[in-house]
């Protein structure tokens, strides 16, 4: 080997050494000129009554549900639940939610036979009474009212591939308006479900959102404006201001679920899933319930569990099943969660099987 080449190759060892020395270094050593905090994106998305959950039942059980979900609940939660409906099944949900607005959401499968069942949806948010219209020059008012509203539709459809194996997905139109302006898009949302060998152990997956960003726009973004304000010129020329654009909040999740006969007409099912979402940290929700007589039902869980920022925590609630279900079907849910220093959230469900 040259001169040359010996060279050559003394200076690429020494700064492949150079570079891994750096990489391997303490963070201590760099701790004034790095910023060591974690940066978090919470309100970086639109449309975020998207992540509110449905269902009681899920809710009281620490929103543990994606590998759980067999009942019309499954529409949010996982789309691939939809192939267990065994008849028509409607779920209605409400929720007061944070500074007296309300939470709403309306839910019916049909079986189509095969194991498949196509499911529909709507959610809406609701922000309460219209608020008056404030300016700098009129601050008690102008006379004019505006309001807010949510709104979500989704058609889904959920199949077994397999006597263990199931996928579904949802197609959903999300619109958020506030007085003259308002944002539209579309999304999807994927799951499977796998039943284990194992009686009673379930696995379930989804993504949920997946969808093009939102911008607000309409007529009051529209404003006069003098370009230029030293010479006579059109000062009423109008322009549209343009407003930023925000994904979707996009979640992920994967659960694991075990259901068993602690003894005759005792059952118990617990669960956890793992969330990811994209504006926030990884987190853990884990529940409980137990069923007696398939009757009355006790569940409890967490919510949120390893993320610090979070204000969401323990979870409770009951449901109780009409005995009588060969007249009509219905189960009546409620879950109580605790979110810290903002409150607590009381939450009513009610399923029914035709």
């Amino acid at each position: 080997m040259s001169i040359k080449n010996n060279y050559l190759l003394i200076i690429i060892v020494i700064l492949v050494s150079s570079a891994f020395a750096y990489g391997q270094s303490g963070e201590e050593e760099f701790a004034d000129l790095n910023y060591s905090d974690n940066v978090r994106k919470s309100g970086t998305s639109a449309a975020p009554f998207l992540e509110i959950g449905i269902g009681a039942r899920a809710q009281a059980m620490g929103a543990a549900y994606v590998a759980v979900s067999d009942d019309a609940a499954a529409l949010y939660w996982n789309p691939a639940g939809l192939s267990l409906a065994e008849s028509v099944s409607i779920t209605a949900n409400h929720s007061d939610w944070f500074v007296g607005t309300s939470y709403q959401y309306f839910g019916l499968l049909i079986p189509l036979g095969n194991e498949s069942t196509l499911g529909f949806s709507l959610s809406s948010m609701d922000y309460g009474d219209k608020q008056p219209v404030r300016t700098i020059i009129q601050p008690e008012g102008t006379g004019e009212y505006y309001d807010a509203s949510d709104v979500a539709l989704a058609a889904s459809y959920g199949m077994k591939l397999t006597d263990n194996f199931a996928f579904g997905a949802s197609v959903k139109y999300i619109k958020q308006t506030i007085w003259h302006e308002s944002a539209e898009t579309f999304a999807l949302d994927l799951g499977i479900r796998y039943d284990t060998e194992l009686d009673g152990l379930s696995i379930g997956a989804s993504l949920s959102n997946f969808g093009g960003d939102m911008q607000l726009e309409g007529r009051d973004l529209v404003r006069a404006f003098d370009a230029d304000e030293e010479n006579y010129s059109n000062d009423k020329l109008n322009v549209n201001l343009q407003t930023d654009e925000f994904p979707l909040p996009l979640l992920f999740r994967f659960g694991l679920a075990y259901k068993f006969l602690a003894v005759e007409n005792h059952v118990i099912t617990i669960a956890s899933d793992l969330v990811h979402p994209n504006n926030n940290a990884v987190s853990l929700n884990t529940g409980i319930e137990y069923t007696l007589y398939n009757t009355i039902s006790i569940r409890g869980g967490y919510e949120s569990l390893f993320d610090d920022s979070s204000e969401k925590g323990l979870t409770l609630g009951f449901g109780l099943n009409n005995p009588y279900s060969q007249v009509l079907d219905f189960t009546i849910n409620y879950a109580y969660s605790d979110w810290g220093v903002l409150g607590d959230i009381q939450r009513f469900s009610l399923d029914i099987k035709l």
